[in-house]
């Protein structure tokens, strides 16, 4: 991305339920009771360094120790842990930020019941803007459940591009193989399978949580959200399979890159080998004609030298044949 992402520390929004939101603001939720002021639920996101985030979440938030220790914990992987009559959700979406390697992926923290979502972010996601941008068209999260699976399908859907630009990246370093005269850099091959590693490695349980949660018994969840939450689940499955995907095509462009090394490296030494079977005899005959004794035959004739020349070439020239009929030149 070329621009810089930019979220308030703070945004909270009242959902009707039936695709209308509205802003508000901490000050307004103690004396909000959703259901009776003409919406179902609010939405809360939050920066985890931002001092006033901090200080509503340990005092003016009701939540428990568990769940504030859930939703600002330094590291997470993707999870859905039901607590009471909530769930603990935690997502991961790539890294879009410009200058940013898309495989350090960006962590959100959700804590979802029945009349309220909370988030918890350290890095700002795009996809959260994506369904923040949404809130503003009047397309808003019909319940906690469906803004949970809106959320996980606009993560999915910005992670495409990149697994898409992966599977391009191998494309081009299949179709370097097949050409002898080009090459490519093994560390770019090397880092390619890294970025499919990682990524892998946080999709495959973001959809395991999504699946869970589906299934939870969560009074709050209708069968629409549940429907809602295993097609983004089927989704985020079928990334994970595509890097998958990536991970064994590169796993074998990396085993038919040593098969080529191995063969250039096979013809050259059977090179250098011929070239030494070739020269061996010629340089044994030399060196019996160097030695410093005497009766060297030819030693006082001047045609000795040109007949012993054309002698090892004659002999060079019968070695070579030699070798060339074997077909090991």
């Amino acid at each position: 991305m070329s621009e810089t992402l930019q979220l308030p520390p703070i945004a909270v929004f009242e959902l009707d339920g039936a695709g209308g939101a509205a802003p508000s603001s901490l000050e307004d939720l103690p004396q909000s009771d959703a259901g009776s002021n003409g919406f179902e639920f609010v939405w809360i996101q939050l920066q985890r360094d931002n001092a006033e985030a901090l200080e509503w979440l340990e005092s003016g938030s009701d939540l428990d120790g568990f769940i504030r220790e859930a939703l600002t914990a330094e590291d997470t992987r993707p999870r859905c842990t039901v607590h009471g009559d909530g769930a603990i959700i935690n997502l991961r979406g790539v890294n879009l930020h410009e200058g940013a390697e898309p495989e350090d992926m960006i962590s959100l923290r959700l804590w979802v019941e029945k009349r309220r979502v909370i988030g918890v972010w350290r890095r700002p996601l795009y996809a959260a803007a994506d369904l923040m941008a949404s809130l503003e068209r009047g397309i808003a999260p019909a319940s906690p459940g469906d803004l949970v699976a809106k959320l996980a399908l606009r993560l999915v859907d910005r992670m495409e591009p990149t697994v898409a630009d992966l599977h391009e990246q191998i494309d081009e370093m299949e179709d370097v193989l097949d050409d002898p005269e080009a090459s490519f850099s093994r560390s770019d091959l090397a880092d390619l399978r890294r970025q499919a590693i990682i990524l892998r490695r946080f999709i495959s349980p973001q959809r395991d949580a999504l699946n869970t949660l589906a299934i939870e018994d969560l009074d709050w969840l209708t069968e629409r959200d549940r429907s809602r939450i295993r097609e983004a689940a089927d989704k985020t499955t079928r990334v994970a399979e595509e890097l998958e995907s990536v991970r064994e095509r590169a796993a074998i462009v990396h085993d038919q890159l040593l098969e080529r090394r191995a063969e250039q490296m096979n013809s050259y030494t059977l090179l250098l080998s011929v070239v030494a079977a070739i020269f061996l005899p010629l340089g044994l005959l030399t060196g019996l004609l160097g030695i410093n004794v005497g009766g060297m035959p030819g030693a006082n004739s001047p045609w000795a030298f040109w007949i012993v020349t054309a002698s090892l070439v004659v002999i060079g020239l019968v070695l070579a044949a030699f070798f060339r009929r074997a077909k090991l030149i």
